[in-house]
């Protein structure tokens, strides 16, 4: 069985001064901390058609875009019926993580915001989502499973679709799970796609990314998981394993300025944007960056 990112360990209380837990991944540390290749970027813009699935409607606009990759923004979609899962506790010993059980509320639900990774898996289009959806207690933020949600009504959506790069799932023997890596690039183009794997730190790997890239203002799309979140007003997520999206995230003058959403093994949702030096990735994280100053 695969698993495209939807990763969990239990919830630790840590008293004070204590070393806190981390993520312990089954296989290698891979050599490549970071995958990144740049490419083309043009914009996606369509409708999501009532009775399709939300897989079958992105791979569809993406298509139309002649795009293998990218990233979609669902916000405003309802769907019915919409299936998730929450991060949740690991199911045997080959993994340092798992999933919880499917989530199947009743009725359609409505995606208050969500960005999903496009790419393609055994040479089909495939997506990874991570959004909020619902509303007062039935509110909550999950991993959205693209094949088994269905559109309820004719949606406009909107994306950024990569030309020459994507996200391809492939097995990662680090975590022993089927992942979001990169393929393709154009070099000399003005996007990049990016993978970073557990352990390193996302707000000095972005910065890091769009320094070798050559850029100092950015736009920064993506999800993943955080292995303990420390935000920078001090609040925490003690969680060692999350499931995140980026909510406005850019870079300005070099430095990154990452705000997320986020949930917890508990369905608990959190705002707030990452401290430096204090965020290792969980199991992965995807990015699409895209340059709005300079265009080298």
């Amino acid at each position: 069985m695969t698993l495209d990112a939807a990763w969990a360990m239990p919830r630790t209380s840590q008293p004070s001064g204590a070393k806190t837990a981390r993520m312990v991944h089954p296989g290698p540390p891979a050599a490549e901390r970071v995958q990144a290749a740049r490419t083309r970027l043009v914009p996606v813009a369509g409708t999501l058609r009532a009775g399709e699935t939300v897989m079958a409607g992105v791979a569809r606009l993406f298509a139309e875009a002649g795009c293998p990759g990218g990233v979609v923004f669902l916000d405003g979609v309802t769907c019915d019926p919409m299936r998730y899962v929450l991060p949740a506790l690991s199911r045997d010993a080959s993994h340092a993580a798992w999933y919880s059980d499917t989530y199947a509320p009743e009725g359609p639900v409505r995606i208050e915001c969500a960005t999903a990774s496009v790419g393609q898996r055994d040479g089909a289009a495939f997506l990874h989502c991570h959004g909020i959806w619902g509303a007062g207690e039935s509110r909550a933020m999950g991993h959205l499973l693209p094949f088994d949600s269905v559109v309820a009504q004719d949606a406009p959506v909107t994306g950024i679709g990569a030309r020459d790069a994507w996200f391809d799932s492939r097995p990662d023997a680090e975590t022993n799970f089927t992942l979001f890596q990169i393929s393709g690039g154009q070099p000399g183009t003005h996007g990049l796609l990016a993978r970073i794997a557990p352990g390193e730190d996302v707000v000095t790997a972005v910065e890091a990314l769009c320094a070798d890239a050559g850029w100092t203002e950015a736009r920064i799309h993506g999800l993943g998981s955080i292995d303990h979140i420390l935000f920078t007003d001090g609040t925490r997520v003690d969680c060692l394993a999350t499931e995140l999206r980026f909510a406005g995230a850019r870079v300005e003058g070099g430095r990154a300025h990452l705000p997320i959403d986020v949930v917890d093994i508990d369905g608990a949702i959190s705002h707030g944007v990452l401290a430096r030096g204090a965020n290792p990735v969980g199991v992965t994280l995807e990015l699409l960056i895209e340059p709005t100053k300079d265009r080298t």
